[in-house]
């Protein structure tokens, strides 16, 4: 963090610029292709610049992924606990997912890092979220042949493979993409929300 410097201050806009250009950077060239040089060429601040706020690359990077993770936390935790006690379960998934995506179309570039990085995945980060929801959930929805594992693994990367193609590249309504999945994955009945 800035150290030395007041909140608001010309430093607090640089830290901030540094942040921005270095998630637009990591996720059009990956961690490994970016280099320091060229997150400050972007933000147009010295190097010394960078290191008054960043201890390395890897700090940096660390905290990008972090605030993705914390992030899609959140959003599970916040929508689990609002809708509790709702009746229709896919009313909640839906709810859920539209969440997400609004969350993935608003964060283009940090959803790209979130989503590509092999070991901060949606499979890593929100694997048992997922499974607890759909224990708690959508048990009832899963045929008894179908492992929740199996169903859980399927559901997570379609949500990871229709983000980064049909949402970030088609720019699909965030609404409509979670409303085709519920449709897939549970009934053809509709599940129409408003949020």
């Amino acid at each position: 963090m800035a150290r030395g410097r007041k909140v608001n201050s010309n430093g607090e806009k640089s830290m901030k610029l540094l942040r921005e250009k270095a998630i637009e950077i990591f996720s059009e060239y990956g961690y490994f292709q970016t280099k320091i040089s060229d997150i400050v060429k972007a933000a147009n601040v010295t190097q010394p610049t960078f290191y008054l706020y960043f201890e390395s690359k890897e700090t940096l990077y660390k905290e990008i992924i972090t605030e993705f993770k914390f992030n899609l936390e959140e959003i599970f935790d916040d929508t689990v606990n609002e809708y509790e006690h709702h009746q229709d379960s896919k009313v909640t998934i839906q709810v859920l997912l539209t969440r997400i995506f609004n969350y993935f179309a608003l964060n283009p570039h940090l959803t790209k890092i979130g989503l590509t990085e092999s070991d901060m995945s949606l499979n890593g980060i929100l694997s048992q979220k997922f499974k607890n929801i759909c224990e708690k959930f959508v048990s009832n929805f899963l045929n008894n042949e179908i492992a929740s594992h199996i169903f859980v693994q399927s559901l997570i990367g379609s949500v990871e493979r229709v983000s980064l193609s049909a949402l970030l590249e088609e720019n699909m309504k965030p609404e409509k993409l979670a409303e085709e999945i519920v449709n897939i994955y549970f009934s053809r009945e509709e599940a129409t929300v408003s949020i």
